[in-house]
């Protein structure tokens, strides 16, 4: 046990911030459960970015979801935050970016514990927080492990079976996706969802070698359904996709939102996609999941907790976490996972399914 560890016991409020992408805060939905599960009596509010917030709206053990602009946010809606999370009166702030706006918040909101990652940051950053763990960088440690560590600081320690992802699509997403479902004739557990885009597109899989696979998915009696968001490269991509295929696909690409595509997930028999939120999306939904993996980090991102299967390539520069090579928007490590070895992957997951 750490001689500093804060006695949670004694605690009614945390705050976590979480101010990054969807993926990021998703993956901070273990820290919640694991402090609920310990300590019942705590009340837990998170802050993060208001268009990140379906991630973790609904979660059973949040008791408020603060949100703030990622862009824009004037003085008088920031002055408001403000005043929202001082009358909360926290015990403990738990930081997990790097961004000065929490160590500002740290200081200002005067919770009696603050915990945060020693990044490479000045003074003013370490006077901040009066807990700092250890940030385990470079593709050695999951990010959900880092996010936890920040309650190992803390003298908590929490069990495996206590870190799964927590994402509840709601009731509203749900019926919506029945009824999609319903409408194309499937029922849960009847097709594979593909997801081949991400919104950094140096992470994407040529569209080609996708619609090869899709190819060989159709032709073996499987079902597919695309998805993607309603982004216009994201669309261009799935058209290309679509139009090298054989057999037509049910196509909800832009048709859901992200609470509705996690319903969506949560009935789909297999998810393939790229490191992306859908991915992460399928692994807390418990979809088994195969991903793809270029630049970027397969042991700091790879599908939690879920049955998988995590493809990469043999490339000595990779994760280089680059906008493609030579930030030509095109990963040749990427490139460089054959169809075939996706085919196997997938079949191996759906005999595990058929076997289980």
């Amino acid at each position: 046990m750490v001689p500093d560890a804060i006695p949670f016991d004694q605690v009614r409020r945390v705050l976590i911030i979480k101010l990054r992408h969807h993926g990021d805060v998703l993956l901070t939905s273990p820290v919640i459960a694991v402090l609920k599960a310990h300590y019942p009596h705590l009340e837990i509010d998170a802050l993060v970015y208001s268009d990140t917030a379906p991630m973790l709206a609904a979660h059973p053990g949040l008791s408020q979801l603060h949100m703030t602009q990622r862009k824009g946010a004037g003085l008088l809606e920031e002055w408001a935050l403000f005043r929202r999370l001082r009358a909360r009166r926290y015990d403990v702030l738990i930081h997990l970016t790097d961004s000065s706006r929490g160590a500002w918040l740290a200081r200002l909101l005067k919770p009696r514990w603050a915990i945060a990652g020693q990044a490479n940051k000045p003074g003013f950053w370490r006077k901040s927080f009066t807990h700092l763990y250890p940030i385990i960088g470079g593709n050695r440690r999951h990010t959900v492990e880092i996010h936890l560590d920040a309650l190992r600081r803390a003298g908590l320690y929490p069990d495996v079976d206590e870190r799964k992802l927590v994402l509840v699509p709601g009731e509203a997403a749900t019926t919506k996706v029945q009824a999609l479902l319903a409408q194309h004739g499937l029922a849960e557990r009847e097709f594979i969802q593909i997801h081949p885009a991400s919104r950094w597109l140096f992470k994407c899989w040529p569209a080609n070698q996708m619609a090869a696979l899709i190819n060989q998915l159709t032709a073996a009696g499987e079902t597919v359904v695309l998805t993607g968001a309603p982004d216009e490269k994201e669309r261009a991509l799935v058209a290309e996709i679509e139009q090298q295929l054989t057999k037509p696909v049910i196509n909800l690409v832009g048709q859901l939102n992200l609470k509705e595509l996690a319903a969506l997930t949560q009935a789909a028999r297999l998810f393939i996609g790229m490191d992306s939120v859908p991915m992460h999306i399928a692994a807390a939904m418990q979809t088994p999941t195969v991903a793809l993996f270029g630049p970027s980090g397969d042991i700091e991102w790879a599908p939690w907790q879920v049955a998988r299967q995590v493809l990469t390539s043999s490339h000595p520069c990779r994760p280089c976490g680059k906008d493609g090579c030579g930030g030509g928007k095109r990963s040749e490590c990427l490139d460089a996972i054959s169809v075939d070895q996706v085919a196997q992957a997938t079949r191996h997951l759906l005999h595990l399914q058929r076997t289980s």
